[in-house]
C-alpha cells in the first residue's frame, strides 16, 4: 500500500484523451462495442462523482454522469472494430487536432 506517499504520486494536470462515454455516440460506436456496466462499475462511477477532483472538473463530472445514467462503457480496443489502424491513424490524430481532451 503506497497511500502514505500518495501526495507525491498525484498528477494534478492530468488530461483525459482516451475514449470517453460521450464518444460512444460521437464516434457512432456500434452496439456490440458498448459494454454493460457491472453493479461494481456503477458503484465506482458514483463514488468518483463524490471526489473533489471530479467535482472541480465539470467536464469529467458530465462524462461520469453519462456513464452512470446509460450504464454503458467501452474500452479503447472497441475502436478496432473500425479497423486495426483506426485508433492510431484516425481516432487519436483527430482528437489531438481538435484538442478533444478534458
Amino acid at each position: 500500500n503506497m497511500s502514505y506517499d500518495s501526495a507525491s504520486l498525484t498528477t494534478p494536470d492530468i488530461m483525459w484523451l482516451g475514449l470517453r462515454p460521450s464518444d460512444l455516440n460521437k464516434y457512432d460506436l456500434p452496439e456490440q462495442c458498448r459494454l454493460d456496466m457491472t453493479e461494481n462499475d456503477i458503484k465506482t462511477g458514483k463514488e468518483l462523482m463524490t471526489e473533489d477532483f471530479i467535482k472541480k472538473n465539470p467536464k469529467w463530472m458530465k462524462e461520469l454522469e453519462i456513464m452512470v445514467k446509460t450504464k454503458k462503457k467501452a474500452e479503447i480496443q472497441a475502436l478496432s472494430s473500425f479497423g486495426f489502424q483506426y485508433i492510431t491513424e484516425e481516432y487519436l490524430p483527430r482528437k489531438l487536432k481538435e484538442g478533444d481532451w478534458i
